[in-house]
C-alpha cells in the first residue's frame, strides 16, 4: 500500500456540484448550490483500502450522529471497479448496508467528482460550511493502520463542532493520507 496525502483544496473553495449513483437505491443523489443543511461533509472512500478499513467501525457512527446536527454526508468511492472489484457498486451496496449507513455511498463512475474536489487518496475528507464554502479538508484523526493510536474522529469533529458555532477553522489542519485513489 502507497500512503499518498490529500492535495488540501484551498480553504473557502466553493463545493463543486454532483449527481452521482447511489448504488443501494439505483437512484442519483444530487448535491447542489440549492443543497439545504448547516453543513456538508464529504468523503472519499473505498471498500478495499487498509486506511479506510482502520476507520469503518467508527465512522459509520459518528456520520450518523452528524445527521441529527443537520449536516448532510456523502460518502463516495472514485475507484476504478474493473481493476479494483472489491469497490464495485453492488458491493458498495452491500458495504453501505453492512455498516449501518444513514447517508449515501455513492459511485463516481466517471471520476470527474473527484477530480473537481482535488481527492487524492481514501480516505479524503472535505467538511462545507452551509454556504458550501470549504471549512474543512484532512485527517480524520491520527490514527493510521499499524500505530496503535485509537480511532476517535478527533479532528473532524473538532472542526464539525467549530463550524457550527461560528468560529474561524482549524489553524492546523493536517492532510488525509490514505491508499491513492485507483484512477482508470
Amino acid at each position: 500500500m502507497v500512503a499518498t496525502k490529500s492535495n488540501m483544496l484551498p480553504l473557502g473553495t466553493v463545493a463543486p456540484s454532483f449527481s452521482l449513483l447511489d448504488p443501494r437505491s439505483n437512484e442519483f443523489v444530487s448535491f447542489s448550490n440549492e443543497s439545504e443543511g448547516s453543513g456538508f461533509l464529504l468523503g472519499f472512500i473505498c471498500n478495499h483500502c487498509p486506511y479506510v478499513i482502520h476507520l469503518k467501525d467508527h465512522f459509520p457512527f459518528l456520520f450518523n450522529s452528524f445527521l441529527k446536527k443537520n449536516i448532510q454526508v456523502f460518502l463516495i468511492s472514485s475507484n476504478d471497479p474493473v481493476k479494483y472489484p472489491d469497490d464495485s457498486p453492488q458491493k458498495m451496496a452491500i458495504e453501505a448496508d453492512d455498516l449501518g449507513l444513514r447517508f449515501p455511498y455513492l459511485f463516481d463512475a466517471d471520476q470527474e467528482v473527484a477530480k473537481s474536489y482535488q481527492a487524492a487518496c481514501t480516505p479524503d475528507f472535505f467538511l462545507f460550511n452551509q454556504n458550501k464554502e470549504l471549512y474543512y479538508r484532512g485527517q480524520y484523526d491520527c490514527s493510521r493502520p499499524g500505530n496503535n493510536i485509537n480511532v476517535t474522529g478527533k479532528d473532524i469533529s473538532n472542526a464539525t463542532n467549530r463550524m457550527l458555532k461560528g468560529d474561524n477553522p482549524p489553524a492546523n489542519q493536517i492532510p488525509s493520507i490514505g491508499c491513492n485513489i485507483k484512477w482508470k
